[in-house]
């Protein structure tokens, strides 16, 4: 399917927007810091930035537990409709850690964060517990790890697996 063609205030916001981030991420600290800390700056935080969401996505999506349905063959439709397949493939990780939660804005509350994307992660608590209850009362599986390394030897043992 071919992409939507912009309207011409999309293409002023879409470029408007990247000189700012362009100017505020490179040549504003470049004029004040100079050029090589302003690259080693950026690459460091983008480094961590990306090493911590690379981590929050292989906790939440592949682990043990979670499942990788594929489509019908000859339908190419998947077998569950769209959020029960959001629980099936999705799972929580350290949703009692408040610090967690702050520092990565919710993302460890996955099943939350895939079922409502527009909610403030600060209802996801609220939301998980609703969600558990559903999914006792419906008998569907509800992929949570109480701990980090729970989910992170979970992930280990999953690519262990996959391995073979």
């Amino acid at each position: 399917m071919p992409l939507k063609k912009m309207a011409s205030k999309d293409h002023f916001y879409f470029w408007f927007y990247k000189i700012i981030s362009y100017s505020i991420l490179v040549i504003i600290p470049s004029i004040f810091a100079g050029i090589i800390p302003t690259i080693v700056g950026f690459l460091i935080s983008a480094l961590v930035a990306g090493f911590i969401l690379s981590t929050v996505f292989q906790l939440a999506h592949t682990v043990e537990h979670t499942l990788f349905p594929l489509a019908d063959e000859k339908s190419g439709k998947m077998e569950d409709e769209w959020a029960i397949h959001q629980l099936k493939t999705t799972a929580n990780f350290a949703t009692k850690n408040r610090m967690l939660s702050w520092f990565v804005g919710g993302l460890n509350f996955q099943i939350e964060h895939h079922l409502f994307p527009k909610v403030s992660h600060v209802h996801y608590p609220a939301l998980s517990r609703i969600i558990k209850e559903a999914c006792l009362e419906y008998n569907i599986t509800y992929v949570e790890y109480r701990r980090m390394h729970h989910a992170v030897i979970s992930h280990i043992s999953f690519l262990k697996q996959m391995g073979k």
